[in-house]
């Protein structure tokens, strides 16, 4: 009679487990936006000088003060993107490593 087999396997998820392939559709769509929509939104802020932007004429403009309340919510939208994007990039992560 043999003794109990020591070793460890990586466990298949159940049926009931696994994602369906909509929803990782879903969310690779959700990011492909998302990196569109980010892209737009940084190529839309106002260069702040010394950069890429002086090149293409971004510095000839002259600032007259502080941030306007429109650069303020450019701001708050992007940040707002990035996360969506970056949580968009874990979910898959984990979705993809459920399903294999």
């Amino acid at each position: 009679m043999r003794g109990p087999v020591l070793c460890w396997a990586p466990r298949r998820p159940s049926e009931s487990e696994e994602v369906g392939p909509a929803v990782v559709l879903g969310f690779s769509i959700a990011l492909i936006v998302f990196s569109l929509l980010l892209m737009l939104l940084v190529l839309m802020h106002k260069g702040k000088g010394g950069g890429l932007s002086d090149m293409f004429g971004g510095g000839m403009q002259s600032s007259v003060g502080g941030s306007s309340v429109a650069e303020r919510n450019l701001d708050r939208i992007t940040v707002v993107v990035g996360l969506l994007w970056f949580a968009c990039i874990v979910v898959l992560g984990i979705l993809m490593k459920m399903n294999n």
